[in-house]
């Protein structure tokens, strides 16, 4: 006899793609009553093959939720364009009249406001520290960066120019053995660019070798900008195939992301 099937809502957004289409980076976001198995969660994220699947599930106070992100191998704590995504889906789909939500997560609470068909994430801020690089990095990379850090769960490498973070071309099995850490790759943007930096994110070992849009990274990346630039408030671009823009501002112990989601498709997973 077979089982009784289950059918679940799942949105797919574009987040931090500036409102374009096949822009940004692309989030499953999946609204449940309550939390599904661990490995049913996995297996969701397996199938949608996307850097992440958001799984959200609303609390007894009115804009509270719990929130939790899967890459398609791992469960991941803290994920910026999934909760962008999320916010996105409950203040423009479920819930439209919610001004803001907050998120109960493994990195603790987050808030998300909305302005216009602006959202702001409002995450903690991490500090660098200078590191050594691992043997075999630089090869792994693809270019020996001028600086190096360790920044909340990222490695940054920080290069001369825009065209360095381009060129960047990973053996990204060579990566993975390398480090089992998130690598960002950064670079001080052209005067002429529109942005104030630039970057790339590999994530091999978490079974994503390039991120298109990482608003977790700029948690690293504005304060570190913020610091060397002089401002608080900076453009962000991210130069993957995609692309991406964000808006951030270092706020001391925390850092406000802003930017624009689009609804890419949605419809009914059945398990």
């Amino acid at each position: 006899m077979s089982k009784a099937m289950t059918s679940l809502d799942i949105y797919e957004v574009e987040a931090f793609g500036a409102g374009l289409p096949f822009k940004g980076n692309p989030a499953a976001v999946v609204p449940l009553d309550r939390f599904l198995p661990d490995e049913t969660l996995a297996a969701i994220a397996a199938a949608n093959n996307l850097a992440e699947t958001a799984f959200v599930v609303p609390s007894d106070i009115e804009g509270h939720y719990a929130l939790r992100w899967f890459t398609p191998t791992v469960e991941v704590p803290l994920c910026g364009h999934a909760t962008l995504a999320t916010a996105f889906v409950i203040m423009t789909i479920l819930r439209p009249h919610l001004p803001a939500v907050t998120f109960d997560t493994q990195s603790g609470l987050l808030a998300v406001t909305k302005a216009g068909d602006v959202l702001t994430l409002d995450f903690p801020s991490h500090g660098a520290e200078p590191a050594a690089l691992p043997a075999g990095f630089a090869g792994a990379l693809g270019a020996a960066p001028r600086e190096f850090h360790r920044s909340g769960g990222f490695f940054m490498a920080v290069f001369e120019t825009p065209a360095d973070i381009l060129a960047l071309a990973p053996d990204f099995k060579a990566l993975k053995a390398s480090t089992p850490v998130a690598v960002i790759a950064t670079a001080k943007a052209t005067p002429d660019s529109g942005v104030d930096f630039v970057s790339r994110m590999f994530a091999p070992a978490q079974g994503i070798d390039e991120d298109p849009v990482t608003g977790s990274a700029h948690c690293s990346l504005a304060p570190f900008w913020a610091a060397r630039l002089g401002r608080d408030r900076l453009e962000a671009r991210q130069l993957s195939s995609r692309g991406g823009y964000l808006s951030v501002e270092s706020q001391g112990s925390r850092v406000a992301i802003s930017g624009q989601c689009r609804l890419y498709l949605e419809g009914r997973i059945h398990i």
